[in-house]
């Protein structure tokens, strides 16, 4: 049974993804930077004091790829590396007071995708909608058993 592209879930969420990713490229680069140095100082500022593997992970990147993303954002003052307490081969990466402002420009763009994609959507279908993807997400987050899927 072949399924019609304005009917199939999954390629609507992957469409949608990809617009706000494609608006937030452009709303960064406006302001000087990229979409993946915001995503940087978003994690960074839910996450204080990641190592740079583990900020590679939650970004499914390459460690050198994050690296040169965070050289780039250090020289700019956005963040700084200090050595680990208990690991002296780790550094953790920490945002800077200057990082502020930016922050402040990653809110107020998310604040503008969010009303762009959720335009004329009733209140009450807007967070239908959050539950069923947040249901969906701790879904897959289960494992794959547990899914319906196997490897």
């Amino acid at each position: 049974m072949t399924i019609p592209p304005h009917d199939d879930l999954l390629l609507l969420l992957t469409d949608v993804a990809r617009l706000i990713r494609t608006m937030a490229d452009r709303v960064a680069r406006a302001h000087g930077m990229t979409r993946a140095q915001w995503t940087i100082l978003a994690r960074l500022r839910r996450h204080d004091g990641l190592t740079q593997r583990e900020l590679a992970e939650l970004l499914e990147v390459e460690p050198i790829t994050v690296g040169r993303l965070v050289d780039r954002l250090a020289a700019r003052n956005l963040i700084e590396r200090r050595a680990d307490p208990t690991d002296r081969r780790c550094w953790r990466l920490h945002l800077r007071p200057e990082a502020a402002p930016v922050l402040a420009e990653i809110d107020e763009a998310k604040a503008a995708f969010d009303a762009a994609a959720t335009r004329n959507l009733p209140e009450a279908q807007r967070a239908a909608l959050k539950d069923a993807l947040l249901h969906m997400k701790s879904n897959l987050l289960a494992g794959d058993d547990e899914a319906g899927f196997a490897a």
